[in-house]
């Protein structure tokens, strides 16, 4: 017991409460502290995924429309300038004009069900939403799942995911109607949705992964389907980059050290042209699965490859 404790604890007899009882509270306050959750992005145990999982009861996806995109005030907790999860410092953008990025996607469900977000409304696992790490609070976005085509338009109204190479985290409703439920993840496009953007569920333009792309979304015709939209699906590859580089020398340098260090030839170059300048991109790939993508950058990272990123193309 500290001394402040003892003090209490003197002050505590004096007052006549009994030994025992002060005893007991203080035993309890530990256990009552550690009970109280934070909304706040800084709390690791928030985005923690142990022992989520599906709703037990059976809903009927088809019933669900799509999120209506319209102009929303920002949320005043959502959207701090930078916030800390798990170590690392994520920034908030400043708006989502002309964001386009494909990625893994997951999903979460149950254990976060009625619980408050980041942005102050109630989780609703059936409910049209998603979660990111810093598109700003609320934003709309059409998400694709590049391997089947489905469409569905979300609200982001959260963050996360927190977990190396996933882009965003899916509502259980969403992760149905794209059908990446069962797996787990999905290869997915999301494009950002801004208020008073007319927009359709279209597939978008497969975007250039080196260097970062300018990209505008055209104006299409203006509909919000209320059950799966399927555009024609692509035929895409998951990639591990590990860099990029204008010299051919420094590319290949670059993948004769990764093969030295997994003790097998994984990594390749191959090339790709932007603006009319040639790149040489180091990459990992095509891999098969998310799970393999994930078993590869742990290793890179054990071995000091610590910059690679997810690519699908």
């Amino acid at each position: 017991m500290n001394p402040s404790a003892v003090n209490v604890f003197l002050s505590s007899l004096k007052a006549g409460l009994s030994p025992w009882l002060f005893i007991i509270i203080y035993l309890l306050i530990p256990w009552l502290l550690s009970s109280c959750g934070s909304s706040s992005p800084s709390s690791s145990s928030r985005y923690d995924m142990e022992f989520d999982r599906a709703p037990s009861e059976q809903v009927d996806v088809s019933q669900i429309p799509n999120a209506v995109p319209k102009p929303t005030q920002r949320s005043r907790s959502g959207n701090p300038k930078s916030y800390v999860v798990l170590g690392k410092r994520y920034h908030v953008m400043s708006s989502s004009q002309n964001y386009k990025e494909r990625g893994l996607a997951s999903w979460y469900g149950s254990k976060f069900h009625g619980k408050r977000t980041s942005s102050g409304e109630p989780y609703n696992m059936h409910g049209m939403t998603a979660a990111h790490k810093t598109l700003p609070l609320p934003t709309y976005v059409k998400v694709t799942n590049l391997k089947n085509g489905r469409e569905v338009i979300l609200k982001v109204n959260d963050r996360g995911p927190f977990h190396e190479n996933r882009i965003i985290d899916l509502s259980h409703t969403a992760a149905v109607k794209l059908g990446i439920k069962a797996t787990g993840t999905g290869l997915v496009e999301v494009v950002a949705i801004n208020p008073g953007q007319s927009y359709n569920t279209a597939s978008a333009q497969p975007q250039t992964d080196l260097p970062p792309a300018e990209n505008t979304l055209a104006p299409i015709s203006s509909r919000t389907p209320n059950t799966i939209t399927e555009a024609k699906p692509s035929s895409v590859g998951l990639f591990l980059q590990l860099g990029a580089f204008i010299s051919s020398q420094n590319a290949h340098q670059l993948k004769n050290q990764v093969n030295s260090a997994l003790s097998f030839n994984q990594a390749n170059v191959s090339t790709i042209l932007k603006n009319g300048q040639k790149y040489y991109r180091v990459r990992l790939g095509p891999l098969s699965s998310a799970e393999q993508a994930d078993s590869m950058a742990v290793k890179l990272t054990k071995k000091g490859f610590e910059k690679h990123r997810i690519v699908i193309e």
